[in-house]
């Protein structure tokens, strides 16, 4: 063919130009029809792969494949198993109720958790009325801030520990909350010597000292009930 149009282009030059022309589109029609099936081909051969893929990942599952598991069957009596989550009782141990030989007038304490601030505990049952303690010290060591009950009544800063071990309970208000050594608000209460008078231009003045708030303690023990945080 491409003789053909070489023969007729030396016999008709005018016609040198067309047959070039045909020619080139033959060739481009060819490359083209070329390049078409081999993206055809390449496109359906990712299509295969990539369902074979989907189906292998929906069929396939490790604990039925004899392989898996003849590797991992020689571990599986060696695997610990997984530790259950804390409760709230074991993350705040201090939450319960409470009976005090010490103290017959108060029948019960009763420490909750606060419902929208997890490091607050109320205390009720006590004779200042319901009162707030923050969490100092994990697990159980609390400090009672400055405020006023719901009663009406101003509660002076304290200290609330509860002793795990002895399963105790201690409040002591009155007493600043101490950072350092919170367990020294239990400490024995001692009376201050008086302090000598002043004395201005060789008389004694009289000198007011400010009131300190009375020392209240309490300590009871922790009732062992299993409904005793649900009552």
């Amino acid at each position: 063919m491409n003789r053909g149009w070489k023969r007729a282009g030396a016999i008709f030059p005018q016609n040198a130009f067309l047959a070039q022309y045909f020619e080139g589109c033959v060739r481009e029609r060819i490359t083209y029809q070329k390049t078409f099936f081999m993206k055809k081909t390449i496109a359906a051969l990712a299509l295969s792969l990539s369902c074979l893929y989907m189906s292998a990942q929906q069929t396939w599952d490790a604990k039925k494949n004899p392989t898996v598991d003849s590797i991992s069957t020689p571990y599986e009596a060696k695997l610990l198993p997984a530790r259950p989550g804390l409760t709230t009782a074991q993350i705040f141990p201090v939450l319960g109720k409470y009976e005090s030989a010490a103290h017959p007038d108060i029948a019960q304490v009763t420490i909750t958790l606060d419902e929208t601030n997890k490091g607050l505990v109320w205390v009720e049952g006590l004779p200042q009325g319901k009162i707030k303690a923050m969490l100092r010290q994990s697990p159980a060591t609390y400090k009672i801030p400055v405020q006023q009950t719901t009663e009406g009544k101003a509660v002076a800063e304290g200290t609330l520990i509860y002793d795990k071990e002895s399963n105790t309970l201690r409040v002591c208000i009155g007493r600043p909350y101490n950072t350092a050594d919170p367990a020294q608000a239990f400490a024995p209460v001692t009376e201050e010597p008086a302090a000598a008078p002043k004395v201005v231009k060789g008389k004694p003045v009289k000198t007011t000292k400010p009131t300190a708030p009375a020392i209240w303690m309490y300590e009871g023990t922790r009732i062992e009930s299993a409904t005793a945080l649900n009552q």
